[in-house]
């Protein structure tokens, strides 16, 4: 299989994580009028296909460590189940964050909701697995979270008409950021193997984390559907194949790009060289991607006040010099 051999390598790979994930959303707006829980099986069918696709390619390539279908065969019982946990808890905390956004709004639900994700992951990953200078790392994290901050300020200032953040939402927000907090140590756990075995390669850890993602989805994706968090009429199941082609594929396309963004991660983390700590916290930097494309691209911000504008700037330096910190955090 294809995997990393030095630091730049696994460094571009995170990087390449924050991309995806902070670009995956992109997809919801090629299908407007999709109700998300409906967008939410092709999402869900995407990811799967993605992990199916690099691991019969670059999973199956190379001359280290085993192929793709040999490994997940030989997988030990300990670290298969630690994937599947991890992607069940990963499923539910995403579909807690869109939740969150339609009761309480952006600009509770992301600083609540990822701030306190980056916060848990980081200090959850470094414990179990101490690499890099911890001042330079944490200091980093909590620039991060100063820049996620700043942009849901930049949000409210630009939303004349925001959403009043209810006790609902902020209970929501809460619950997505400790369980999404919480996944990634699972994933770490898995990569790391069983003693007296040898560990799965990250193709393999990233097909269980799917298997984790389906079984959960389908369960508390339905319950999302027979009763909203956002308290609009329940979804029609019906209206998923009366939807047009385009919608299906865009949600495909979604899952596929969030895929390859985790598939990248668990490379990274998986190859020892920058640590599960460190591979986290780059890609949870995805939400400073996702108001990358809503300023420059989509033109959120056009015609807003001065005060957001200032704001935005403020928090692409905190977030570049956070990046930067936790960047350089494993060559100290």
């Amino acid at each position: 299989m294809l995997v990393p051999e030095t630091y730049v390598a696994a460094l571009c790979l995170t990087i390449l994580t924050m991309l995806c994930w902070g670009s995956w959303a992109n997809t919801l707006k090629l299908s407007p009028g999709y109700r998300f829980q409906l967008f939410y099986w092709d999402y869900v069918i995407g990811m799967t296909a993605g992990a199916l696709f690099w691991g019969l390619t670059a999973g199956s390539l190379g001359h280290t460590g085993t192929p793709f279908l040999a490994d997940m065969k030989a997988t030990a019982a300990a670290p298969m189940l630690y994937a599947i946990i991890g992607g069940a808890i990963f499923n539910v905390a995403n579909l807690l964050l869109v939740a969150a956004i339609d009761v309480a709004g952006l600009a509770v639900a992301f600083p609540v909701g990822i701030g306190l994700a980056l916060v848990i992951g980081a200090i959850s990953n470094y414990v179990i697995k101490p690499v890099g200078n911890p001042e330079l790392l944490f200091g980093g994290v909590a620039l991060v979270v100063v820049a996620i901050v700043l942009d849901a300020a930049a949000y409210r200032k630009r939303e004349t008409t925001a959403k009043t953040a209810t006790a609902r939402g902020i209970v929501i927000s809460l619950a997505c950021g400790v369980l999404m907090g919480c996944f990634y140590p699972f994933v770490a756990r898995a990569l790391n193997g069983e003693p007296g075995h040898s560990a799965p390669g990250p193709y393999a850890v990233t097909m269980f984390f799917m298997i984790g993602v389906v079984v959960s989805a389908i369960p508390a994706n339905w319950l999302l559907m027979k009763k909203p968090l956002d308290g609009r009429e329940p979804v029609n199941g019906a209206d998923y194949w009366h939807a047009p082609f385009g919608w299906h594929l865009a949600g495909t396309l979604g899952g596929a790009i969030w895929c390859t963004g985790g598939v990248s991660n668990f490379l990274a983390s998986g190859a020892h060289l920058v640590g599960p700590a460190v591979s986290y916290s780059i890609g949870q930097g995805a939400t400073m991607v996702s108001a990358c494309w809503g300023v420059f691209v989509w033109r959120e911000f056009a015609g807003a006040a001065r005060a957001a504008t200032v704001l935005l700037v403020w928090m692409f330096v905190a977030f570049l010099v956070g990046l930067g910190l936790v960047a350089i955090a494993p060559l100290y």
